[in-house]
């Protein structure tokens, strides 16, 4: 988990909300010349929008093969735009949603599901070519125990709920989670 500093957790956070709205008006996101080393460093990230209290797009990589604050535009931008879940991002609505983003640590596969820690842990399934990730807070936000969380990561990656007791990779991380309701 990363520490940052206030200014480094709202730098983030306003380059998030930049990164949507330049792209909405056809501009390019302009970056402070001088950025932190912790928004240099290489950090995989997923942005979670919302609106309303409502999910409206979310969207990350474990890669980190880019530095983090490059990391939060593209999937900022990707939240908003390229979430086949949802529409894309209207300007009219983006007054309305709040943005969070997670910086995860590396994955590490588990040998037993004991090593999960509901609201320190985020899970990320895989058997075959399906694949699940869910983060950490989305457990503790609806108030699932382990097995629930489990059940809930096997069905976004469309498998059956019990898929997670039999073939299935099974790694976690943990994030460092801004928000701007924080």
């Amino acid at each position: 988990m990363v520490d940052f500093t206030q200014n480094e957790k709202d730098d983030l956070l306003a380059l998030a909300r930049d990164a949507i709205d330049t792209k909405l008006k056809g501009k390019t996101v302009a970056v402070a010349e001088q950025l932190s080393e912790a928004l240099q460093t290489a950090a995989g990230v997923f942005v979670t929008l919302h609106k309303k209290g409502k999910l409206r797009g979310c969207i990350g990589t474990f890669q980190a093969d880019f530095p983090l604050y490059k990391q939060v535009i593209k999937m900022a931008q990707a939240s908003a735009f390229e979430d086949i879940r949802f529409s894309s991002v209207r300007l009219s609505e983006l007054k309305d949603i709040d943005i969070e983003i997670s910086v995860l640590s590396p994955l590490r596969e588990i040998e037993s599901i004991a090593e999960i820690v509901i609201g320190k842990h985020g899970i990320y399934i895989t058997q075959g070519f399906h694949r699940g990730v869910l983060l950490p807070q989305v457990a503790t936000d609806h108030g699932w125990d382990r097995e629930t969380f489990l059940q809930h990561t096997c069905m976004k990656a469309g498998l059956p709920m019990d898929a997670w007791q039999k073939g299935t990779k099974i790694e976690i991380f943990s994030a460092t989670i801004l928000g701007e309701k924080d």
